[in-house]
This record gives structure tokens, C-alpha cells and sequence, in this order.
């Protein structure tokens, strides 16, 4: 299926052929379905934390089904190993020489189900292949494939038998996502779905992956005016001031959410930001980024919260925003 004669709606009508396919398994959940996308868009990662059966690991599989790809899904255990996921380098008695055996990371979507259940050591295999897209093995470095996502599940952290991600770790992550239990007639609609049939079998691919390499390129080049600019570094600095933060927003998650913004404008149509698309990603892209002082923590106060207050206190910019 080529896009090239989409016209200008050609990423919206991306998103619908995407959220179409995706929808036939998960009911109801447009809004995270449209984050995900958002993040693919930046070539960023996802976290998808929530309580097991809500159906974070059916979501990501579904959405690796309609981009043309590879995909490979990682059960995270205690006791996986970092060559597990990086792959190894055998001896090939044959040649007389060391021959690498891939592993699950090089791919283009790779699943890290549950991922917090796996120890700290082979959580920081990932790191690399996190922010460089590449990994290394017995000192040599293999390019990751283009596009590359990490897109991990975790169960939250005071379930039994789970390690907390690393704050280096989490910093890593684009967005971080919660699905939350299906409203009673979205879960009645899946019982009707799942009766005579699986659904994720009906999943279609709709992109091929050059293609998204294409859209990606397109999302970056949407334009961020100066005073969005301001508005981005003024949310992201003010979390390192905020009295109940005692580790704020770094540098990277600037990033993020300006790359963020993109993606979620030219989903929306527009060949430039504004302020509404900052708004709509500050709590995925900052909140998990965040770490609370241990008065706070002892208050009960969460990080998304903190960053809701802080979106709503900043001023807007009120010039409005074009392509230049």
C-alpha cells in the first residue's frame, strides 16, 4: 500500500487506517491509540503502565501488526539475561570464527512485556539501544533497524515481585501511558467481540515501515515558533523549581515534548505547533520524568498532578503560532 499520492491529509488518514485496525481489538481507548502513534511519530518509546488484564500487551500488539515490520516480543522474568535481549557471539567451529546471533532488540517493534519484573542489570542492556539505537556486543556495535521502538508494559510498582525502573531508564521513555478499565458498554461490546472469534487475527497491516520512516521525517519537519519554544522550556524548567520536585524535568524531556507536539500537530492536520498540542502531551511526556520530595510522596501526591497544576498555572502564549 503506498501513501505518496495521500495528499496533505495523508497523516490523519494514516491515524485512521491505524486506529481502525486497532480498534477491532481494543474498544474504546482512541485517545491512548492516538498517543502511541504520536510517539512512533517522534521515534521515541512507550511505558504502558496499569494493573494486569486491562490489556496493555494485546494494545501493542495489535498496533505492530499494521505497520509492515518486524516484530519480537520480550517476556521479561527475573531471571533474563542482558545477552538475552542483545544477542551473542558463537563460536563457529567451522569458519574458525565468531558468528552473532541477533536477539530480540534488533527488530523494528520489539514488546518488553513487564518489564519492571526483570532485574536491574538487564534493564540497563536497554539504555543503549534506548537513546542510540544501537547496541553493543563483546565490543562490537550493530545498528538498530530504522524505525526502532521499545513499546514496554509494566505492572505498577507495589505489585509483588517487580523492580522499579531507574530514573535513567524512565528518562528514556517518550511518553508514559495508563489504559484504565473499559467503560461497562466497551467491555460488554468486547465480550461480543471475543465470542466467536480472536480478534487480533483480524489486524491488517496498513503502513509499510519506509513509509513510516517518511511520516516520521514529515512530523519533524512541522514548525515550532519561537514563543511555542519559550512556552515548552518555561513548563519543563518550572518542574525543577516546584517546591514538592526534587528531581525536575531534564533537558531530554524538552526535547520530547517540542518532538511530541510535532507528531501531535501533524496528526491533527496542521503544519505547525500550538499551544494545545504542548498541553495535551506535558503530563505523558513530563510525569514519569518526575520525582517527588518524600514530604510529597508521604502527602500522597502524584507526579501527574503536579505537572496538571503547573500546565494550568503557566501562561499561554498569545501571539498566534504559524508556519513561518
Amino acid at each position: 500500500m503506498s501513501l505518496s499520492s495521500s495528499g496533505q491529509d495523508q497523516p490523519q488518514a494514516v491515524l485512521e487506517r491505524i486506529v481502525f485496525q486497532v480498534e477491532k481489538v481494543i474498544v474504546g481507548k482512541r485517545e491512548v491509540i492516538t498517543k502511541l502513534l504520536v510517539a512512533m511519530l517522534c521515534g521515541g518509546h512507550v511505558l504502558l503502565e496499569d494493573v494486569p488484564g486491562v490489556g496493555k500487551t494485546m494494545l501493542v500488539r495489535a498496533l505492530a501488526r499494521t505497520v509492515d515490520g518486524s516484530f519480537k516480543r520480550i517476556q521479561c522474568t527475573p531471571d533474563l539475561l542482558p545477552s538475552d535481549l542483545t544477542g551473542v557471539s558463537v563460536y563457529n567451529q567451522r569458519t574458525g570464527e565468531f558468528d552473532f546471533r541477533p536477539g530480540p532488540l534488533l527488530a523494528h517493534i520489539v514488546l518488553a512485556d513487564e518489564l519492571n519484573r526483570t532485574s536491574p542489570r538487564t534493564q540497563a542492556a536497554m539504555l543503549e539501544a534506548m537513546e542510540e539505537k544501537r547496541i553493543t556486543v563483546d565490543g562490537t556495535t550493530y545498528p538498530l533497524p530504522e524505525p526502532f521502538f521499545i513499546l514496554a508494559t509494566q505492572n505498577p510498582a507495589d505489585f509483588e515481585g517487580t523492580f522499579p525502573l531507574p530514573e535513567a531508564q524512565l528518562d528514556r521513555f517518550l511518553l508514559k501511558l495508563r489504559l484504565g478499565y473499559p467503560e461497562v458498554r466497551d467491555e460488554i461490546e468486547m465480550l461480543n467481540r471475543m465470542e466467536e472469534t480472536f480478534p487480533l487475527a483480524q489486524v491488517r497491516t496498513v503502513l509499510l515501515k519506509e513509509e513510516f520512516v517518511h511520516l516520521q521525517k514529515a512530523a519533524r519537519s512541522v514548525h515550532v515558533d519561537e514563543t511555542m519554544k519559550q512556552y515548552i522550556v518555561q513548563l519543563t524548567s518550572t518542574t525543577r523549581q516546584h517546591p514538592e520536585v526534587a528531581l525536575g524535568a531534564s533537558p531530554r524531556a524538552t526535547i520530547a515534548l517540542m518532538r511530541a507536539a510535532q507528531a501531535q500537530a501533524l496528526l491533527s492536520g496542521r503544519s505547525f505547533v500550538i499551544p494545545d498540542d504542548v498541553k495535551a502531551l506535558a503530563v505523558p511526556v513530563l510525569a514519569h520524568r518526575l520525582l517527588l520530595n518524600p514530604a510529597a510522596q508521604l502527602a500522597g501526591r502524584q507526579t501527574e498532578t503536579v505537572v496538571a497544576s503547573l500546565v494550568s498555572a503557566t501562561p499561554v502564549p498569545v501571539r498566534r503560532t504559524a508556519a513561518g
